[in-house]
């Protein structure tokens, strides 16, 4: 009963996030660019654009040079992230890749900078009266649904030990759509559950700021507006 309640929730928290963050992205990519808007200094070719997207996206650049602290912080914490998840590659693939196996060690450990990440940028919205002032609640529950999935997990892994083979044989059988026995240990029901939480809420919370920096005008555009027009599709339409 355990397995069946659990597959039930991972199929219907998959089915919400595939669906919902690919209805945003197509919303995304239909709001029209009205004017040429890139942040200074902007790269002129496309080339230049991919390069700049890559240092945004890789090494956080604009938030280095804006704030050092939250960039410690928060780059920590994404950089953390992805190797944890690499890692959690091993539930879903047998045999496990080679690059997988090498992660193993890596993604173990940074849980502790995940944890770290949270904690400094959960601390400067207490802390840091201006960013408590514009801090909503959600804002909040975010920063504890991921903590309290960290949390959850790191104990799996360091505390209450839980058993990863009938783990890895759960999931293997989700993607077969084969439901089997899952272990009843609570830090991993737990760990579960706010994953799936966190799948469904994702589509309709900040947390979809992942695929909408590539949709970003200050960014994904080229600093040519002095040799090319730049016109909106809407607005093409009215001068035709």
């Amino acid at each position: 009963m355990l397995g069946i309640l659990f597959a039930v929730l991972f199929y219907v928290a998959t089915l919400v996030l595939v669906i919902g963050v690919a209805a945003r992205i197509w919303r995304f990519a239909r709001i029209p660019a009205p004017l040429k808007v890139p942040i200074a200094p902007a790269p002129k070719t496309s080339g230049g654009v991919v390069l700049r997207m890559f240092r945004e996206v890789v090494f956080f650049e604009s938030l280095f040079k804006s704030n050092k602290w939250i960039w410690l912080f928060g780059w920590t914490f994404h950089m953390s992230m992805w190797l944890v998840l690499m890692r959690h590659l091993r539930y879903f693939t047998q045999p496990v890749w080679g690059w997988v196996e090498v992660v193993q060690p890596f993604g173990t450990y940074a849980a502790f900078g995940m944890i770290f990440g949270i904690a400094g940028l959960w601390g400067r919205r207490i802390v840091v009266e201006r960013i408590r002032y514009i801090s909503s609640p959600s804002d909040h529950l975010m920063l504890a649904l991921l903590g309290g999935i960290v949390f959850t997990g790191a104990m799996t892994r360091f505390v209450a030990h839980t058993d990863i083979v009938a783990v890895k044989v759960f999931m293997l059988g989700l993607l077969r759509l084969k439901v089997g026995p899952l272990p009843s240990d609570p830090f991993l029901l737990v760990h579960l559950f706010l994953v799936a939480a966190l799948m469904i809420v994702f589509p309709v919370s900040k947390l979809l700021h992942a695929p909408g920096v590539f949709f970003s005008p200050s960014r994904n555009q080229t600093d040519n507006a002095r040799k090319k027009r730049h016109l909106a599709p809407w607005a093409a339409k009215m001068e035709s």
